[in-house]
């Protein structure tokens, strides 16, 4: 048998009481960013829904440092999922004796963090590779729309 040293950490959040929409809206900005700037990104962000991300993900950097002994600062989300749950039904009255549903969703969200301190994982990542600009056009062509002869000069 091979040891592999398992470089994924996960936290997982059940019957968190939001939609999946509103969650995604949140979820969608931070996949792939690094664990310092995602903590900045839930902090600044004006949803409902950040606050138990950041719990998540504070809860999944926790993890990663105490049961597997990563730093903090070589984390990335590598995978956030967000599904259905249980929908909380209620029945509310109304005008004439009438009742209106009321309907709660709840949600689950799994977060996996992945350590890239290793040199042969950042290879696997494409956004951490250095970019290589390659110049394909030299030349600069100067467009100036006022004196062009294009619409404005028209009466």
């Amino acid at each position: 048998m091979l040891n592999k040293k398992k470089t994924e950490i996960y936290a997982l959040g059940q019957h968190i009481s939001m939609s999946t929409h509103k969650a995604r809206r949140v979820i969608d900005q931070i996949r792939g960013r690094s664990y310092e700037e995602t903590l900045m990104i839930l902090e600044l962000m004006p949803y409902r829904a950040c606050y138990p991300i950041f719990k998540l993900v504070y809860s999944a950097a926790a993890n990663a440092s105490y049961n597997m002994g990563f730093n903090e600062t070589n984390l990335i989300i590598s995978k956030v999922e967000v599904n259905e749950s249980t929908t909380v039904k209620k029945l509310k009255p109304r005008a004439r004796g009438r009742s209106y549903p009321i309907k709660r969703p709840n949600c689950h969200i799994s977060i996996v963090m992945k350590n890239i301190s290793l040199d042969k994982y950042k290879d696997s990542i494409p956004w951490l590779k250095k970019h290589r600009w390659k110049n394909r056009y030299t030349d600069k062509i100067y467009h100036d729309m006022y004196s062009s002869g294009g619409v404005w000069d028209k009466k």
